[in-house]
């Protein structure tokens, strides 16, 4: 098996004040994939199912994404959610929660040297 990365997609999403990871997490995945209609699979004759779907998901505290939860958020494929440290927590003047920003970075790979 040879995997081939044939897309990268980038989001951005946010938690305002309850300093939510995997919320800020979820909200970058449905950034990135809610403008893309993409058919990838089919054009090389695949199923959906034989997507290699890599999340990378930069926040500051990656210990608290709840990677299921995000994982959750793709309707088919191989879906692998690795957090990582990146991001950004912003402070807020009032001395709350930080608003927390997460980046992703959803790479899609095939594998192309076998038949499907």
């Amino acid at each position: 098996m040879v995997d081939k990365r044939l897309l990268t997609e980038f989001g951005m999403g946010s938690s305002l004040r309850r300093q939510d990871y995997t919320e800020a997490a979820c909200r970058a995945v449905k950034d990135a994939l809610w403008h893309n209609s993409i058919n990838l699979a089919e054009l090389f004759g695949k199923e959906k199912e034989d997507m290699r779907i890599t999340v990378e998901v930069g926040v500051q505290q990656p210990d608290k994404i709840a990677v299921d939860k995000v994982a959750s958020i793709f309707p088919y494929g191989q879906v692998t959610v690795l957090p990582v440290a990146g991001g950004l927590d912003v402070p807020r003047a009032d001395g709350g929660n930080p608003t927390v920003i997460a980046n992703v970075a959803i790479s899609v790979a095939l594998d192309l040297e076998t038949g499907a």
